[in-house]
C-alpha cells in the first residue's frame, strides 16, 4: 500500500503551492467544495522510485470568530491520523506566531515523523531568520521556497526514507483484494452483511469521527478474497466537513492497497463528485474497477430504464466505458453475488498475461488494417508488440517513429485490444518506444 503525507500549517504559508509542486500539478485531484470547508486537495508523487499519495488541508473558515477550532483543527486531526509522514509548514517571513504554536500542541502527541518546513526563503537574510524556529523543538528541520523549488529535493529524500515500510501478509499477497468505496448511505456497510450473513458492527467510531478499515477473508461457495470496507461513518452535527474529509482518506488509503475497487453509487442519486474523483484515483493507481447501481429496487422502471441508466453513467465518467455495471439491492440481494462473481473476473483481467506471439499476432493485423497517419510527412511503422512484465497491464508497441503516434491513434489501439482480448474494468497503458 502506498504512503500519504499530509501538509499542514496555518493559513497561508505556502501549503497549496507546495502541493502543486509535489504533484506537479495546478491543480487538485478532489474538486473544491463552497461553504465551510476550502480546497481538499489530494494528489499523486512520484521521488526515486517511491509513489505516494499528498494531501493538502486547505484552508480556514472565512468570516469565523475562530479560524483554528472551527475549521483546521478538524482537517490537521484527520491528516495526522491517516498519514504516515508529517510535513509542518512555517512562513520564514512572519517568524513563530500563535497559530503555530497552538498547531506544535497538536504534534507533540504523535509518533508519525513531522517534517518542520520553513518557506519562502528567498534570500540570505531569510535564511538567517530559519534559526529562530528550532525554538519549536522539532529536529528534522528543512528551508526552502516552494515557488521556486529550492530545497524540495533534500525534503523528498528524507520523506520518503522516512515512510514506514511496504509489509504484505502471506495471505494478503495471494488473495485478491476488493475494496468496498463510496459515498456514505449508499450501501457499502450492507453489502458486507449480505456477503457475511451476519450482522456486524462495522460503524466503530475512534475519537468521535474516525475508525480503520476492516479487512475480512471471504471464503464461501468456493471463492476466497479480502474485502476491505471503508464505510460506517458515524455523522454528528458540526461535523460534516471533517467527515467528508475523512471519507475520502480512506477511500485513498483503501483504494491503494486493493487490486479491484467496487465503487458503489445510489440509484437515486447517480455518479456525484466524489465518485468520479475515486474513479480517476483508480485509473491513476492501475485498479481494477466494478460500479455498483444500489437501490435499484426504489427505482421505477420499465425495459428501457437500465439501458439508459448505464447509457447516462458511461457518458459521465468517459473515456472510461469500459468499467462493468452491475445494478444491485442490498435490501433485496438482487445481483449482489453476480457482482462479486465480476469483480473477481476484473481481478483475473488485471493480472494476466499475454503471450507476445498471440499479441502480435492479433494487433499487427489490427495496425496493418489501418495504420497509424502520417504526422508531418512521416509515415510510422509499428513492427512489435509486448506486455511489459509489470503487476498491472502495461503494453510497449515498437515503433519508428514512436513520438508521432497521437492519442487519437493510441486510444483506437486500447480500443482494439479492448476488443480482442479481456480487459473489462482494468486500465490498460501502451508505451511507444524507438525500434
Amino acid at each position: 500500500m502506498e504512503n500519504i503525507l499530509a501538509i499542514v500549517g496555518r493559513p497561508n504559508v505556502g501549503k497549496s503551492t507546495l502541493f502543486n509542486r509535489l504533484v506537479e500539478e495546478r491543480k487538485a485531484i478532489m474538486d473544491n467544495e463552497s461553504g465551510i470547508t476550502r480546497d481538499r486537495h489530494y494528489g499523486t508523487a512520484h521521488w526515486n522510485g517511491e509513489i505516494f499519495t499528498v494531501v493538502d488541508t486547505g484552508g480556514y473558515v472565512e468570516n469565523s470568530k475562530d479560524i483554528f477550532e472551527q475549521a483546521i483543527k478538524n482537517q490537521v486531526k484527520i491528516a495526522l491520523e491517516e498519514a504516515n509522514a508529517i510535513v509542518w509548514m512555517v512562513n520564514v517571513k512572519e517568524g513563530i506566531t500563535p497559530l503555530d504554536r497552538e498547531f506544535l500542541v497538536i504534534l507533540r502527541k504523535i509518533t508519525k515523523p513531522v517534517f518542520l518546513v520553513i518557506n519562502k526563503v528567498d534570500s540570505h537574510q531569510d535564511y538567517l531568520k530559519v534559526h529562530e524556529f528550532h525554538a519549536l523543538g522539532i529536529s528534522s528541520l528543512y528551508s526552502l521556497s516552494a515557488i521556486n523549488g529550492s530545497g524540495t529535493g533534500d525534503l523528498l529524500d528524507h520523506i520518503v526514507t522516512a515512510f514506514p515500510k511496504k509489509t504484505i501478509t502471506e495471505a494478503a499477497a495471494v488473495l485478491p483484494k476488493i475494496a468496498i468505496l463510496g459515498r456514505p448511505n449508499v450501501g457499502k456497510s450492507s453489502l458486507l452483511n449480505v456477503l457475511l450473513k451476519q450482522e456486524r458492527n462495522i460503524v466503530t467510531p475512534i475519537s468521535g469521527t474516525t475508525r480503520d478499515t476492516i479487512d475480512t477473508v471471504y471464503n464461501q461457495f468456493g471463492k476466497k478474497f479480502i474485502l476491505t470496507d471503508t464505510a460506517g461513518i458515524r455523522k454528528k452535527a458540526k461535523v460534516k466537513e471533517a467527515i467528508e474529509f475523512y471519507a475520502v482518506l480512506r477511500s485513498i488509503k483503501a483504494l491503494q492497497k486493493s487490486d479491484v475497487c467496487m465503487i458503489i453509487l445510489d440509484a437515486t442519486q447517480g455518479l456525484e463528485a466524489q465518485d468520479m474523483q475515486i474513479l480517476k484515483l483508480a485509473h491513476r493507481y492501475q485498479k481494477g474497477v466494478v460500479i455498483l447501481v444500489n437501490k435499484w429496487d426504489l427505482i421505477s422502471k420499465d425495459h428501457m430504464t437500465m439501458p439508459h441508466y448505464i447509457k447516462t453513467l458511461q457518458e459521465k465518467i468517459a473515456p472510461w466505458q469500459h468499467i462493468p455495471v452491475i445494478f444491485t439491492s442490498m435490501l433485496t440481494k438482487q445481483r449482489v453475488y453476480q457482482a462479486i462473481d465480476q469483480a473477481l473476473v476484473v481481478y483475473q483481467n488485471r493480472k494476466q498475461s499475454i503471450s507476445t506471439a498471440r499479441l502480435n499476432k492479433v494487433m499487427l493485423e489490427v495496425i496493418e488494417r489501418y495504420p497509424p497517419p502520417a504526422y508531418k510527412g512521416k509515415h510510422i511503422k509499428i513492427k512489435y508488440v509486448t506486455q511489459l512484465p509489470t503487476h498491472t497491464p502495461i503494453f510497449a508497441f515498437f515503433c519508428n517513429l514512436p513520438q508521432y503516434v497521437r492519442l487519437p491513434y493510441q486510444r483506437y489501439l486500447e480500443n482494439q485490444m479492448r476488443k480482442h482480448f479481456s480487459f473489462e474494468g482494468v486500465p490498460l497503458k501502451l508505451f511507444f518506444r524507438k525500434k
